[in-house]
């Protein structure tokens, strides 16, 4: 049953185009190379003041994680001005170290121009983090003036092995990248295929049950998403004659996806027969074509709609494989790349632009966590500031800096307990101290992507292994590491909560309102009979602004919030991913010459529905909502897809504000079956 489910397919599941891997070992070479190579130079060439290794191995990080430009050139220069930045602010550092008071009020300045920065978009947010970064290892090795020179020498070997590391070694491949994606589609998809023949073999579905394909559901969204970034589009999005190729790519992808959220929303009405799930799982043409004979004789059955269902799939799955294979062949030469060009970011430096806003809030809580870590610790009282900055990167609200600064306090204080234990077991066995850290290196980025508390957790027992190397591991230093650790994580929360606050429902208000905006494009894409190329990338805008919609709301789920409502958090999600499921079905399934009065007076109705509560915003995340009655209404018919699915849409989003006598033509937290594809 599971042949065929190699290790390899495994991991790509787990890790979609092994994006996680190649930033851990990136990180990881960089680091390693960057300080071989300054040891190198110290033995040989020149010493080098410790300044200087630090820089080289912070700014090899920074390398790695930060620059983010399209293009091995743009990623150069990138790093060229990083370099040149960090000129600058190690020079003022080192000038001011006589000036401790003034040295401090121009880190402040310093975070808040690095914090201004992202405003330039991904060359301005690596530069801001090469500059605070830079002044923040020059003010804890103090350099001298008359050092200088050498210092230097740390970020510009750093950041020229960090771009061979990307552009030579390991560099960035669209086509690798794509094939590895589809990879992992197809080993998502398994997943799933594996969850149905166990619910197949015990013959029923609990809540339990639904609430793990869900889960197996957003799994495979989130990296349909991904191979779909991969596929060059020409501009505009939409595919015409002359990308044919990358067209039936992105159709069968599309497909796929399509036809496993059939299966399981399916699955949900009527358990699969296991003989059937088995045969999808093999590809058993034998039993799915004597499968495809029975189901002609029982049309409107639900077991019947399941196992057309898992039939689709079925085929979905082997062109899927056929294209997977091709790739390999081929490395897909028959598509085209296109050069990407991106808009110039709007300029805006007033406080209505979301960026400014946290460039304030990030100098305030470092302002704030440098005077309260100065009051425990003249010394190490950066560890509070660089805390306190790190907790707003890549956070949308201030919910998601309140989780942010949680993991990081709880991260560091696990790594410091498990750290403290392996640096004592390790204080005579160098070697083996040095390759842990390497290893811990690399675990910490390779799970910086999905969990930040886990890379928190790596990096502090690394901090342990080295002090541990160095001689000056003490309990009373990594348990003020923690305190200042805590303090910069709380200034960042207050900051967040108190002072021009990003709020989790402001955030969530702006995902659902571009959600409605896509939505209602769609639907009158098709009232305007727009061609099919159009509304899959319609309904792919749809789509992705649903996984917007679920990171938005992940604060208002979560233990730490003050009214946590993670019951009706989740149905409300469930409603949004059946709409998004059903606009897909939507764009799958019309026709031009299916757009009559009755379908455009369908549409109207969902539009005027979708004016009505879109003001409302993420209220419907605060409803609670009662068990409706099924009516025991059976939808599902394999006709009329495109004019089922404006139906659903409609029905759909009723629930968002149910009213008390509504009927449903399913029951509350389940599915409708999907369309022919026939």
């Amino acid at each position: 049953m599971i042949s065929g489910f190699e290790f390899r397919d495994w991991l790509l599941a787990n890790d979609p185009a092994l994006s996680r891997l190649r930033m851990g070992t990136r990180v990881t070479l960089s680091i390693v190379l960057s300080f071989a190579i300054l040891l190198l130079i110290h033995m040989l060439i020149v010493p080098l003041p410790i300044a200087s290794y630090g820089l080289g191995i912070v700014l090899s990080i920074e390398g790695g994680v930060a620059v983010r430009d399209k293009g091995s050139t743009r990623q150069l220069i990138t790093r060229l001005l990083g370099c040149l930045a960090s000129l600058v602010v190690v020079g003022i550092a080192a000038a001011l170290e006589s000036q401790r008071y003034l040295s401090d009020f121009i880190f402040l300045v310093v975070i808040f121009l690095a914090s201004s920065a992202r405003i330039y978009g991904p060359r301005g947010f690596a530069i801001g983090m090469f500059a605070f970064t830079s002044y923040f290892m020059g003010s804890y090795f103090h350099p001298t003036i008359g050092e200088l020179p050498v210092v230097l020498i740390g970020p510009v070997v750093s950041a020229l092995v960090s771009h061979w590391v990307r552009a030579v070694l390991l560099p960035d491949n669209w086509r690798r990248d794509l094939l590895r994606s589809l990879e992992s589609v197809r080993g998502r998809i398994n997943q799933i295929l594996f969850k149905l023949a166990a619910l197949a073999a015990d013959g029923k579905v609990d809540e339990a049950d639904r609430q793990e394909l869900r889960q197996l559901e957003d799994r495979l969204k989130e990296v349909v998403l991904m191979a779909e970034s991969f596929i060059p589009r020409p501009p505009g999005s939409v595919f015409d004659g002359a990308s044919a190729p990358a067209a039936e790519l992105a159709i069968r992808l599309f497909d796929a996806h399509l036809a496993t959220e059939s299966a399981i929303v399916l699955s949900y009405q009527s358990a699969p027969p296991f003989a059937l799930v088995h045969a999808v799982i093999e590809d058993d043409k034998a039993v799915l074509s004597a499968e495809e004979k029975a189901v002609a004789d029982m049309e409107g059955q639900p077991r019947g709609e399941t196992a057309r269902a898992l039939l689709w799939l079925a085929a979905a799955r082997r062109q899927l494989a056929e294209t997977i294979d091709a790739g390999r062949r081929s490395d897909f030469a028959e598509i085209a790349s296109v050069e990407e060009s991106s808009a110039p970011a709007a300029i805006d430096f007033s406080f209505r632009n979301p960026l400014m806003r946290s460039a304030l809030q990030i100098t305030l809580a470092a302002a704030i966590a440098m005077t309260l870590g100065l009051a425990l610790s003249r010394e190490r009282w950066f560890w509070a500031v660089l805390a306190s900055f790190l907790v707003f990167t890549n956070t949308n609200s201030r919910g998601d800096t309140a989780i942010k600064a949680l993991q990081r306090s709880i991260g560091t204080l696990l790594g410091i307990a498990f750290g403290l234990v392996l640096a004592t077991l390790l204080t005579h066995h160098l070697a083996i101290a040095l390759l842990v850290s390497v290893a811990c290196v690399f675990l910490a980025f390779y799970f910086l992507q999905i969990s930040y508390a886990t890379m928190t957790f790596f990096i502090s027992i690394v901090l342990c292994l080295v002090y541990g190397m160095m001689g000056v591991l003490t309990f009373d230093l990594l348990k003020l590491r923690l305190e200042e650790t805590v303090i910069g994580a709380f200034a960042g929360t207050l900051v967040a909560f108190l002072v021009l606050p990003a709020r989790t429902r402001g955030a969530l208000d702006t995902a659902v309102a571009k959600w409605f905006e896509a939505l209602k494009e769609l639907l009158s894409a098709v009232s305007d009979k727009k061609s099919q190329p159009e509304l899959i990338a319609i309904s792919q805008k749809v789509d992705a602004c649903y996984r917007d919609i679920t990171l938005a709301a992940r604060p208002l789920g979560s233990t730490w919030s003050i009214v946590t409502r993670p019951g009706q958090i989740r149905q409300t999600l469930a409603i949004f991913l059946s709409v998004t499921y059903w606009s897909r079905i939507l764009a799958r399934n019309h026709t031009v010459d299916a757009v009559d009065d009755d379908l455009k007076r369908r549409i109207a109705a969902d539009i005027s529905m979708l004016d009505a509560v879109a003001p409302r915003g993420s209220e419907c995340f605060l409803i609670t909502r009662k068990q409706m009655r099924p009516t025991g209404r059976h939808l599902p018919l394999w006709r009329e897809g495109a004019r089922l699915a404006v139906e659903m849409i409609g029905s759909t989003l009723e629930r968002l504000y149910p009213t008390e006598t509504q009927d449903l033509p399913f029951a509350a937290g389940k599915a409708i079956a999907p369309v022919n594809q026939e």
